[in-house]
């Protein structure tokens, strides 16, 4: 069983992680690791934090020599913008700041507040913060480093913000191109619009969400199980994707359009020529919750980001008077961003299932009892 806790506040000293499970023998790529964080922060539409911010990760135990050892493996990575919040964020003696008391419609702020019993939204928002995903994507890294392992890789780009849309069907080469768009969509006329419909948004105060597809290429048959509710590889990914901040829909395969017709049009046939093949993919590579062997592929939807410099009305908590929301600094769009998080959950429950498939507590054992079924499918 693969697992991990992540702990941190936006503005706090930093971002801890803690992975239980992984195989020992798994090399530790930190230049990889670092590089994919840095791809969380690029994107067209992120706010000032990101000047701020040089996200690198600090392995503090687990690994030895580049290599796992079998036992959890903890994670670091520091806020640099902490010192300038240092008097407003410390952990211990009392905090003389302004308390927020003005919730953002859209944000956790409201809700969060009663629920914990907060007077301050500072301790809401604070960890309700897309901050978080940081530690998700370091995690998400090395669940790509075990996926490395059985030739397995994840991709991802942008379909669409706001009303620009990209219809298109695009091969694994193209997407593999997305970040060399600083949107990270296949279309540069489209890039071009997208960029000046953030301009204008940002001009007006607003905020813009948007679409992003995240496919997995070459998928072992058979991850997941139909036998239990909570072990449908379908149903993990989707709350996978929803757990991330923003996120409102998740699409599996052509989900929206198979809805609309015949089921003699939309189940994928299934062929055999010297081996088990598809001509199409409309189920997204999952069949009654299991992994059917054609490339993985989801799509999400996320809401346009609820923190606006021109806030919307909302009631301030304490003396229930009409007021507009609490400002606080925040991107314009961050769909690119959410694209790549969205990756990194992506390979997360991937390796998850790899684990739980072919477990083993070194990565050669596992390799082992991969190819030990992959021969057995080739039989079959």
């Amino acid at each position: 069983m693969l697992r991990y806790l992540n702990a941190g506040e936006s503005h706090g000293k930093g971002l801890m992680g803690i992975i239980e499970g992984l195989p020992s023998n798994l090399y530790i790529d930190i230049k990889f690791i670092n590089n994919e964080l840095k791809r969380r922060q690029r994107g067209y539409g992120r706010g000032k934090r990101m000047d701020i911010e040089k996200d690198n990760i600090d392995i503090l135990a687990g690994v030895r020599g580049s290599y796992t050892i079998g036992s959890p493996l903890s994670l670091y990575i520091e806020n640099k913008d902490y010192e300038n919040w240092e008097e407003k964020m410390k952990s211990i003696g009392k905090i003389d700041e302004e308390i927020i008391t003005k919730p953002r419609p859209g944000h956790g702020d409201f809700a969060g507040a009663i629920k914990y019993r907060q007077n301050d939204i500072r301790n809401i928002l604070e960890r309700a913060s897309a901050r978080e995903t940081a530690m998700r994507v370091a995690v998400g890294a090395i669940a790509k480093l075990i996926l490395k392992e059985f030739n397995i890789e994840v991709y991802s780009y942008v379909t669409g913000i706001g009303d620009i849309e990209d219809s298109k069907e695009h091969s694994l080469e193209e997407i593999a191109e997305a970040d060399n768009s600083s949107i990270r969509v296949l279309d540069k006329e489209m890039e071009d619009r997208i960029i000046k419909k953030i301009d204008e948004c940002k001009l007006k105060g607003d905020t813009l969400g948007g679409s992003f597809k995240v496919v997995a290429k070459n998928i072992p048959i058979g991850l997941g199980s139909y036998s239990h509710w909570d072990r449908k590889l379908d149903g993990k990914l989707a709350q996978g994707l929803m757990s991330l901040q923003g996120i409102k829909a998740v699409e599996i395969g052509e989900a929206i359009i198979s809805a609309k017709n015949f089921g003699s049009t939309v189940h994928d046939q299934l062929y055999y020529d010297d081996g088990y093949y598809r001509e199409t993919n409309n189920a997204g590579g999952i069949e009654a919750g299991i992994s059917n062997g054609e490339n993985i592929e989801l799509k999400g939807y996320m809401k346009p980001i609820p923190s606006l410099r021109i806030p919307l009305k909302s009631i301030d908590m304490k003396t229930k008077e009409e007021f507009l929301a609490h400002k606080e600094r925040a991107d314009v769009c961050a769909v690119p961003s959410a694209s790549i998080v969205a990756e990194s959950t992506l390979a997360w429950i991937i390796a998850s299932e790899i684990i739980i498939k072919f477990g083993g507590d070194s990565i050669e054992e596992m390799k082992f009892n991969y190819d030990k079924y992959s021969n057995y499918i080739k039989t079959r």
